[in-house]
């Protein structure tokens, strides 16, 4: 099930994200980067100005996907920082799809101010930007050498935009 994320979730959220962090480049942090001011500072901003949604199944949450806004007037039809987390356990098995499907409905149904969206993946994650990809997300640039991957190794990020499709 997908729903809105509450409060409640912090705790399963930090194992959630260490779990991801353990991942080789799963996610752009480290099991000792995933801290609870970690996950409560992302929590605070999208409840605050933004938008998350967790995947739970039997109680237990297997994905997150959470995004928010900047503060500054010139962008605040943006939502950015987006961060997608979904447990091992739960990957091919379509819940980032759903979450990203879960997001991208709510900005298109109840936030009209909300004309784009971005994220960043690193160059090597193909399967990710693939799936932005089939979403409608374009890619726009690059930030060369940005992100070291798990191997030591720098990479490229890339910036990816989601653009509110005109109504008829």
């Amino acid at each position: 099930m997908i729903r809105k994320a509450e409060a409640k979730d912090h705790a399963q959220l930090v194992a959630l994200y260490k779990a991801v962090a353990c991942v080789p480049d799963g996610i752009a942090r480290t099991p000792d980067e995933v801290t609870d001011d970690y996950v409560t500072a992302f929590m605070r901003k999208a409840a605050a100005d933004g938008v998350q949604f967790v995947y739970e199944e039997d109680g237990v949450i297997g994905g997150d996907i959470h995004a928010s806004r900047v503060g500054v007037a010139a962008l605040s039809h943006l939502l950015t920082d987006l961060t997608i987390a979904v447990a091992p356990a739960c990957q091919g098995k379509g819940v980032g799809r759903a979450l990203f499907c879960a997001l991208l409905a709510e900005v298109s149904e109840h936030l009209p101010h909300i004309t784009r969206v971005e994220l960043f993946a690193r160059e090597s994650n193909v399967k990710a930007r693939a799936l932005y990809a089939s979403l409608g997300f374009v890619e726009e640039g690059r930030l060369r050498g940005r992100v070291r991957n798990s191997r030591g190794d720098i990479e490229d990020d890339a910036l990816m935009g989601w653009i509110r499709p005109a109504t008829p």
